[in-house]
């Protein structure tokens, strides 16, 4: 994988992530703290956003591998979204475990295989 693509690839995730983790954040919004349904919407518009995002990956990657990658950067964004929205500060480790996901994730899709 060329290093341009390895960046693209972790804009995807990230992006992905964002939309996933906002979708998800607007529905709770919507079914737990009695927001209005155009929360519930927006976060289903955003959560099928997220179901697309993966798609468009670098060529070569497969469903499996991409899926589980992306727990990794998951994990990292859940933690980040934790301490910029819900105010929960992250503990070392909190940080530990994100590092070893992103490791795994640097692993599973960019070492280099024979």
């Amino acid at each position: 994988m060329q290093p341009w693509q390895v960046v693209q690839s972790l804009l995807y995730f990230l992006l992905a992530g964002l939309a996933e983790i906002g979708g998800g954040y607007l529905v709770w919004q919507w079914l737990r703290e009695g927001k209005s349904l155009w929360w519930g919407l927006l976060g289903a518009l955003l959560l099928v956003l997220y179901g697309v995002l993966p798609t468009l990956q670098p060529a070569g990657l497969n469903f499996g591998r991409v899926y589980a990658a992306y727990g990794g950067v998951f994990v990292v964004l859940s933690l980040w979204w934790g301490w910029q929205v819900d105010q929960v500060i992250p503990d070392r480790f909190d940080i530990l475990g994100a590092g070893l996901a992103l490791v795994g994730v640097a692993v599973l899709l960019y070492w280099p295989r024979g």
